[in-house]
């Protein structure tokens, strides 16, 4: 399945329907006066966080959306019909952003949250409503109220408890299929990982859901490789997967290339728990790999997991240090007070 994950889109609300210039004509009756209807509402915009959808995708074929006008109104007091709504159906996750890119409208990220983000015009009143007693027979009506219309930036951050990070080949994509069902691509160069994969992982009675997401290089946060972009996919994690590749030259560096990157990304990325380990184990040779782990220890402070994906060497361990850090993050959710940020009714 391809996969989007930001999206510019242009919406419109309904015009409000024009008011009816009307009067009551009937065999008989002398005096009718004015009976024209009142114009129906214009549809308003809105937008739905749904479940099953982990992509903006629909929003690469279509990037306009209009919502539909108030039916005019009619005589014998007939009021115009609503404009219907148009719906646009995102991901959990979503957020809405204005124009610019950096206003934050809305961030939805439970399904069944909804926001109306444009009304639609009002209708305008038929010449019924302005009869008065001095003016038995007004010729006028009110036009409907115009739509309001923007340009909106969609942008998908995918909600997994744990995200794997780490240079290019360091192993993510293979530890994630060898710990879940998921099928991400894997091959011997780098950035084979070209999107963020999802993965639901189960360790004993617990499940959490894994997300890889593209290689870091140096100077990612400057757009080199595919730059830094996808980080946006962890920032709603709980702890950080950090793999550095045991068959490098020089695992320090490694570390400290993304760490780097990390901190120049922000948005609290850099005070996320993390679970250190060194992948590709059974490349190894023994002795090598004691050598780079205590080197890694210096350098982080605390002392790398082993881990090789091929054989499963050290796989549980690393799950089991995931889901208590995921635990204890939970736990402390529950205790603060419930909030969803920047969302209204």
């Amino acid at each position: 399945m391809q996969f989007l994950d930001q999206a510019k889109v242009y919406v419109r609300s309904g015009d409000g329907g024009n008011g009816c210039v009307s009067f009551r004509r009937e065999k008989f009756i002398e005096f009718g006066g004015p009976n024209g209807g009142d114009g129906g509402k214009g549809g308003d915009v809105i937008v739905e966080c749904v479940a099953n959808l982990n992509t903006l995708l629909d929003f690469r074929y279509q990037q306009h959306f209009k919502a539909k006008k108030g039916g005019n109104g009619m005589g014998q007091n007939r009021t115009g019909a609503g404009g219907a709504d148009v719906v646009l159906k995102v991901p959990p996750g979503t957020q809405i952003l204005d124009e610019d890119g950096e206003t934050l409208i809305a961030d939805l990220t439970e399904p069944g949250q909804r926001i109306v983000l444009l009304k639609g015009g009002n209708g305008g009143f038929g010449n019924a409503k302005f009869k008065t007693s001095t003016n038995q027979a007004p010729r006028h009506a009110n036009p409907g109220q115009k739509g309001e219309e923007m340009y909106i930036w969609l942008r998908l951050k995918l909600i997994g408890d744990a995200g794997i990070i780490g240079l290019p080949n360091a192993g993510k994509s293979t530890f994630l299929a060898a710990v879940s069902a998921a099928k991400p691509k894997i091959a011997d160069y780098p950035f084979t990982t070209l999107h963020p994969n999802l993965g639901v992982v189960r360790i004993g009675n617990f499940d959490f859901v894994l997300a890889d997401i593209p290689g870091l290089i140096e100077g990612a946060h400057e757009g080199a490789g595919i730059g830094d972009r996808f980080l946006g996919h962890v920032e709603r994690t709980a702890v950080l997967l950090h793999l550095v590749d045991a068959t490098g030259e020089d695992p320090v560096e490694a570390y400290e290339t993304v760490r780097e990157e990390i901190e120049a990304y922000g948005a609290g990325l850099e005070d996320k728990p993390e679970v250190l380990a060194l992948s590709k184990a059974d490349a190894v040779s023994k002795d090598d790999l004691k050598k780079k782990a205590r080197a890694l220890k210096k350098v982080a402070g605390v002392e790398p997991l082993i881990v090789s994906a091929a054989t499963g060497e050290g796989v549980q361990e690393v799950l089991h240090a995931l889901a208590r850090e995921i635990e204890a993050v939970r736990a402390a959710e529950k205790a603060a007070p419930a909030r969803v940020a920047g969302w209204r009714p």
